[in-house]
């Protein structure tokens, strides 16, 4: 089965925020889109979700948070997941700073790849962005090769382009070469201290051997000389919408049709998965892409 929404695009994944907590306070951070702190949802909820999910054609969750690492219960969690529907696959997204502890037992739950935020190499420049304590830098680039030794593979290195950190893009591209990680630079979502994203770009074309185009978002993924570096736009971007494969679960457990949108929620009640089946059912005819244009015929 394959879910499709009236604007005719295929769900194919989930993003699953399991709490709203975080250990940093990141000057960019959007929350995942949700209005409400301190929720989090039920490990019972959430495996249900998957399994209801899984059901109905979803082949990849993508677990988020705030930090999910803050939830002590995640290993058992993901190995619900995997009991469920052990055809899907599971991702993280993390700050790191609580990986290299881990990372291991998170591999053995059945984590398959991990996404890991890295603003900055400098630790003065990264505490300014990320509000984390001395010595965090140390420890997420202590959970990067944690991942990779856990056999954690893709492992993505999130680098949200602002005017602070602009400077720092070689040496992430270098950083990234010489680990075997690929480097994500994200444009800043929403107001605030953005780089020149259009800029940097045109200058790691120049340099690249090549480059593809991926599918979901149209986004560009640039090879230099060993590196691998993708340009992520979520912002403006009707083919972010056109191309928007997700669903998207909130801490206190609403299926959220649009990272972009409040009002079009839907509140899971029960934990009893055919009832979730039925609402995300009904979560996907609501679903429209927050730029219009993303499909001009509809």
């Amino acid at each position: 089965m394959v879910l499709i929404d009236p604007y005719g695009r295929k769900l194919t994944g989930l993003r699953m925020s399991v709490t709203s907590r975080c250990n940093l306070r990141c000057i960019y951070c959007h929350h995942e889109g949700e209005v409400s702190v301190g929720r989090e949802i039920s490990r019972e909820m959430a495996v249900n979700v998957v399994n209801a999910a899984s059901r109905l054609g979803i082949r990849s969750v993508k677990i988020t948070g705030g930090e999910p690492l803050m939830r002590r219960d995640l290993e058992e969690m993901i190995a619900g997941f995997r009991e469920v529907a052990p055809g899907v696959e599971i991702s993280i997204t993390t700050n790191g700073v609580y990986l290299k502890e881990r990372a291991e037992r998170l591999a053995a739950a059945g984590l398959s790849r991990a996404n890991i935020s890295l603003d900055s190499l400098d630790p003065d420049r990264y505490r300014r962005i990320t509000g984390a304590k001395e010595g965090d830098l140390e420890r997420v680039l202590d959970g990067i090769e944690a991942a990779l030794v856990s056999g954690l593979k893709p492992v993505k290195l999130n680098m949200v382009v602002l005017k602070e950190n602009e400077c720092e893009i070689p040496g992430m591209i270098e950083f990234s070469r010489s680990n075997g990680v690929i480097l994500q630079l994200i444009e800043l979502l929403g107001d605030g201290p953005k780089g020149d994203l259009e800029s940097v770009e045109r200058r790691i074309e120049a340099q690249a051997d090549g480059f593809l185009t991926r599918e979901m978002h149209r986004r560009r993924k640039y090879f230099l000389d060993g590196a691998v570096v993708e340009i992520v736009r979520p912002m403006d971007n009707t083919e972010f919408c056109a191309h928007c494969t997700r669903l998207r679960v909130t801490s206190d457990g609403r299926l959220k049709p649009c990272l972009l949108r409040n009002d079009n929620l839907l509140e899971i009640k029960s934990t009893d998965p055919d009832e979730i089946e039925r609402l995300i059912l009904e979560v996907v005819r609501r679903r429209e892409p927050f730029f219009r244009g993303a499909n001009s015929d509809r």
